[in-house]
């Protein structure tokens, strides 16, 4: 016998999830269903799936990150950041925290 299980999620966070699972060849039910077979098997969160050249997160070398931080100040001094609170606020927003 096999049991459903239905999740609400959000159409943006769908939308992505299947095209990383179609992306590594696999459906977003095969790849539910691939976690809560390892989550069994390994009393916990089994592992980390991944497209590393498509991670925004990736290692920077000293260059790139003085690059990066030199644009950031420009941005900055024309008058483009959010208030802290206003982040938190736009998170808790979009993620419904």
């Amino acid at each position: 016998m096999a049991s459903t299980i239905q999740v609400r999620v959000d159409d943006e966070l769908k939308s992505k999830s299947d095209q990383l699972f179609k992306d590594l060849g696999i459906d977003t039910t095969s790849a539910i269903r691939m976690f809560l077979t390892q989550a069994v098997a390994n009393n916990g969160f089994p592992f980390e799936i991944k497209r590393v050249e498509h991670n925004p997160h990736f290692a920077m070398n000293e260059e790139m990150l003085l690059e990066k931080l030199e644009r950031s100040r420009v941005s900055a001094s024309q008058g483009n950041y959010k208030s802290v609170d206003t982040v938190i606020a736009d998170m808790r927003s979009k993620y419904g925290i």
